[in-house]
């Protein structure tokens, strides 16, 4: 107890029992200390809701979609990438339906960018393709790119480069919203 800072103290009545009490000094954690443990928890909880669902990431960029697949796969993700829009377009439409969770999409593509992607994804005959979650991510994080991702239809935008608390946080409140 003396190494700790602390006391133990003991009553005791014959025939009755005895009550022992410790005491310790602890410091109380400050504001940063228990936002870093909760996020932290917050993390772990919805990085357990993604594992095991796949994902189709469009993404021309060969090192943002190296980079965006580690950060997936670590998260225990399958991820299957299209480099451009419409071949995203064409995986989606060639897969059975359910087999993708959600899309996530660049913006800036050089044969169809994701705009169009999406707003053909929208127009699918089959329901089920062409409700799937689509989540914009991109360089472009001014209001009016989160609004023209609403208006063709995305559920979410993530800006690059990405922060992995907001990836997992749009990402798992994208496949809740789904399940």
């Amino acid at each position: 107890m003396d190494l700790l800072g602390g006391t133990i103290e003991v009553t005791s009545e014959p025939g009755k029992g005895s009550v022992f009490t410790v005491s310790l000094k602890h410091r109380l954690p400050d504001a940063d200390e228990i936002r870093r443990q909760t996020q932290h928890t917050t993390d772990a909880l919805q990085a357990e809701a993604l594992k095991g669902r796949r994902i189709l990431l469009a993404e021309d960029n060969d090192l943002n979609a190296e980079i965006a697949i580690s950060i997936l796969s670590d998260l225990g993700l399958t991820v299957d990438r299209a480099d451009d829009g419409s071949v995203c377009v064409e995986m989606l439409c060639r897969a059975q339906p359910g087999t993708y969770d959600l899309i996530l999409m660049d913006i800036q593509m050089p044969d169809m960018d994701g705009y169009t992607a999406t707003s053909i994804i929208r127009g699918l005959p089959d329901p089920d393709k062409a409700s799937i979650p689509i989540i914009a991510m991109t360089a472009n994080a001014f209001d009016e790119d989160k609004k023209k991702a609403a208006e063709v239809g995305m559920n979410g935008h993530l800006a690059k480069p990405i922060e992995v608390p907001k990836m997992l946080e749009v990402l798992a409140q994208t496949v809740k919203l789904r399940s």
